[in-house]
């Protein structure tokens, strides 16, 4: 069942809370997936603790702990300084005292553990040879430090390593051996009137429902800024601003991630918490990118990017709707752009496994002249794959997408959900797209708007509260647009497990992107 999120002080991002691994199985891989399941499991259980007979006393004490977060920054564990609320073995690494004198004078450590397994037998639709049919795994692991100075001032460092095992072609999404995931100085300051809060360093920045602006999880190496943004917020609204240059990623050597001036993206938005359930946000943001290239253009590319979007649920209806407008040039070519997507549901409380019939409809623009001094083709930005599916078969740029979908909760820790894609590209003129947005090539101009359909099924399921694991199966049905490319039907299956490192193994976790307990359509 879909839960809303509570408000984060972070840009525009909603607030998962997961445990972090992610795992499948390969009959050829049997014995390596066992030894891993036997580590994950050893390492769950030797975190996992036994509750007190008083059951009272226990609940209380689970109701002041915080909670574990998808941005671990946001984690606030100076309650531990009070010696009752250190009941769990690990405390003593959740909280530990900078100054005796200042229990908000703290240092925090954490960790989380990432394991896939990935089975494509068609990677774009087997139209690229350089791309064959693979089967691998994937890996992330992060370590953080989080040290707060007192109740204004925080220094925030996250360090990663990223492997991909057997993968017969390593792009810049998969693999990032040890480097610097976050490092920031942040500032807070409460007042009557509302609070003021700002972050200088490399960061996240998730907007919404991710699909444009997103942390990138799932991938393997995650998305991150090198920026600053400052904003002001109350009970009802929140005003941001933000200057930053998307980190660029390189797995040659360990700490040789770099951002620069090349790429850049800045803006400000506001967003309204209309009541309890409903939100309302919008922002204006400025991206640009040296050397950018698209079928019919290329060139220095300057975006403006226009965005509004309407969020929550009411009688038991729930929904995502966002609209985004572009305009700018890229080289001599002006551009005009445009996407609009929405989730919606319905969940039949009172039935047995509460079901929910969901609805996704999703309308990017493409270039419908390639010689007319217009660029059409939306660019997504930041986008995050899990939106549409992880089998990377669809990029949001000139497409039409309609996905209904049932979701069922056979029990508190276990979710299932059956979606069928139905997708045509909203001009023939333009290329369809793979994700992030890679054209499939010789597919402009030719052939009909129907591209394909595809059956996706996913289950999510918490083992304990510092183990989860999903499984997700896509089977896409190519159409002649892409048959006559060369291309073909294509199977992806993928298993998950995330573990996180946390003190207390009985909190509650709102499962995250990658074990979603939002929309799925």
């Amino acid at each position: 069942m879909w839960r809303k999120p509570e408000r984060e002080p972070m840009i525009g991002q909603k607030k998962y809370v997961i445990p972090g691994i992610s795992l499948a199985f390969c009959l050829r891989s049997a014995p390596y997936a066992q030894s891993l399941l036997l580590t994950l499991a050893a390492l769950a259980f030797a975190q996992w603790d036994y509750r007190s007979a008083l059951a009272a006393d226990d609940l209380l004490l689970e109701q002041k702990r915080p909670l574990i977060k998808a941005d671990r920054s946001q984690e606030d564990w100076s309650l531990l300084a009070d010696p009752k609320l250190r009941t769990e073995p690990l405390d003593s690494l959740k909280y530990i005292p900078l100054f005796p004198s200042n229990p908000d004078s703290y240092i925090s450590l954490g960790f989380n553990l990432r394991e896939i397994f990935e089975v494509s037998d068609a990677p774009a639709f087997e139209t690229v040879p350089a791309n064959p049919r693979d089967s691998y795994w994937l890996q992330r692991a992060q370590f953080h430090i989080d040290a707060h100075l007192n109740e204004n001032w925080q220094l925030f460092t996250q360090f990663e390593d990223v492997r991909a095992f057997d993968k017969t072609v390593v792009g810049p999404n998969d693999a990032n051996r040890f480097d610097l995931r976050q490092a920031f100085i942040g500032y807070s300051q409460g007042a009557d009137a509302g609070t003021f809060r700002a972050r200088v360093g490399r960061q996240d920045f998730a907007f919404d429902l991710e699909r444009f602006v997103s942390t990138r999880d799932g991938p393997n190496v995650r998305q991150s800024f090198d920026g600053i943004w400052a904003g002001w917020e109350t009970n009802a609204w929140r005003f941001y601003g933000l200057v930053s240059q998307p980190v660029q990623y390189r797995n040659d050597d360990p700490f040789d991630d770099r951002s620069s001036g090349g790429a850049m993206f800045s803006g400000g938005r506001v967003e309204w918490q209309l009541s309890p359930e409903i939100e309302a946000s919008a922002y204006y943001a400025l991206y640009r990118r040296q050397d950018a290239t698209f079928l019919s253009a290329s060139g220095e590319e300057e975006r403006h990017v226009f965005d509004i979007r309407s969020a929550g649920k009411y009688a038991g209806f729930d929904w995502d709707a966002e609209a985004m407008g572009q305009v700018g040039k890229v080289g001599s070519a002006n551009i005009l752009a445009w996407a609009v997507g929405a989730r919606t549901g319905y969940t039949l409380e009172d039935l047995t496994w509460s079901p929910r019939i969901g609805l996704q409809f999703d309308v990017a623009s493409g270039d419908r002249a390639a010689t007319d001094g217009t660029l059409g083709t939306f660019n997504p930005l930041f986008p995050n794959g899990f939106y549409f599916s992880l089998g990377g078969h669809t990029g949001y740029a000139n497409l039409v997408h309609i996905k209904p979908s049932v979701t069922i909760q056979p029990a508190e820790d276990l979710t299932l959900m059956a979606g069928v894609g139905l997708l045509w590209r909203q001009t023939t003129q333009d290329a369809i797209y793979t994700l992030p947005s890679v054209p499939v090539a010789g597919t402009a101009g030719r052939g009909p708007a129907w591209t394909g359909a595809y059956l996706q099924v996913k289950a999510d399921y918490r083992f304990n509260p510092n183990l989860t694991g999903s499984l997700e199966a896509v089977h896409y049905q190519v159409g002649s647009a892409l048959e006559a490319v060369g291309g073909r039907d294509s199977n992806y299956f993928k298993g998950e497990l995330k573990l996180v490192y946390d003190a207390d193994s009985t909190q509650h976790y709102e499962i995250g992107p990658s074990g979603s307990r939002h929309p799925e359509a």
